[in-house]
């Protein structure tokens, strides 16, 4: 599991369907006072108490054509988190500026990529096993526009081809809705690129949804809300981590 952290401003909003401007601060169970949005203190919390040392980093500030939050990235990476960072990544030189910031891996999204060819650029300058692209979509439609127009799994192939190490299903419109992700498009993504890396996002709710996620070859999944709102909790995080690497009882 993959703790979310969507920056606007400088602080933590919760994502959810509708304009990101509409986006409220976030307020979690896992931090006194529910935090009021530090994503410095619900940084540390994922780590602390969900024993969560990657983290998922959007930086809406960046996605609306605004400058990258970059000294409050570099604090979070401060905090020994791996960070996994989606911010408007088009060009090596942005790419090149993030993982200096502390991010581990950055995030090429369909929803600001000129082209394949700038993803092929992009993992050409930072190494493929740093590159996850985004397959952005909104109620299952591909958010990309020509040349980027097709269907799922064919961008999802191009961008493999292109060089990303890994593929993130994000449906924005069941971003804190609790609908889950849809089954049968990862089941196919996982069929056609058995050797990638393969995240998800997007309406996580329950411990159960992450164990048949696990089950059906997800290898990461993105949750805020969940995690907020008391309905995953670190035991059922370690449940999930043990179902999936089971121990040797010999």
């Amino acid at each position: 599991m993959i703790p979310v952290l969507d920056l606007r401003g400088g602080r933590a909003v919760l994502a959810c369907r509708g304009p990101r401007e509409t986006y409220a601060p976030v307020r979690s169970r896992l931090v006194a006072g529910g935090a009021g949005g530090d994503p410095l203190a619900l940084a540390r919390a994922y780590r602390e108490i969900l024993d969560c040392d990657e983290w998922y980093i959007a930086d809406l500030d960046a996605l609306a054509g605004g400058a990258v939050q970059r000294a409050l990235l570099a604090a979070l990476a401060g905090l020994r988190g791996r960070l996994l960072v989606d911010a408007a990544v088009a060009t090596p030189e942005r790419a090149r500026e993030l993982v200096a910031d502390g991010a581990a891996r950055v995030v090429v999204g369909l929803e600001t990529l000129p082209s394949f060819d700038a993803l092929a650029a992009v993992a050409r300058a930072i190494g493929p096993n740093r590159v996850a692209f985004s397959l952005d979509l909104r109620d299952g439609a591909p958010l990309g526009e020509a040349p980027l127009s097709g269907t799922p799994l064919e961008l999802a192939r191009a961008a493999v081809t292109a060089g990303a190490g890994a593929i993130i299903v994000l449906d924005l419109a069941r971003l804190g809705s609790g609908r889950g992700v849809d089954p049968l498009l990862l089941q196919a993504l996982r069929r056609v690129h058995p050797d990638v890396e393969l995240l998800a996002g997007g309406g996580i709710a329950s411990a159960h949804e992450l164990e048949r996620l696990a089950a059906a070859g997800l290898d990461g999944a993105l949750v805020a809300t969940a995690l907020h709102d008391g309905r995953i909790r670190r035991d059922d995080v370690a449940a999930v981590r043990r179902a999936d690497h089971p121990t040797d009882s010999r």
